[in-house]
């Protein structure tokens, strides 16, 4: 059993990695025009576990799966709350003085 590192921008992959045993190791992100995140793993055979979703051949458990997939999307939107804060884009709060009252 080895260990490695895998970097995707694909949350389902990263969900993926996620029940076949991966760690979650930092997010990133990039600006480019576009926001872009990037999720670091790292975990035991995580290599092996690659070439079979790219294949077509992976099995998961589609309820851990689900988790998963849930448990990045919290981290994500946590991180980019800290990153940019809470309101940053949020028009209706930026514009609430204009706003008529009824």
């Amino acid at each position: 059993m080895n260990t490695s590192r895998l970097e995707t921008t694909d949350i389902f992959r990263g969900a993926f990695f996620l029940c076949m045993g991966g760690a979650l190791s930092c997010v990133k992100f990039r600006r480019d025009g576009r926001k872009n995140a990037s999720f670091l793993f790292t975990g035991p055979d995580l290599d092996r576990h690659d070439r079979d979703y790219m294949n077509g051949q992976a099995r998961v458990n589609p309820l851990q799966l689900k988790e998963s997939l849930n448990r990045l999307r919290d981290i994500l939107f946590e991180r980019l709350r800290e990153k940019e804060g809470r309101y940053d884009c949020d028009r209706q709060r930026n514009h609430r003085g204009r706003q008529i009252r009824r």
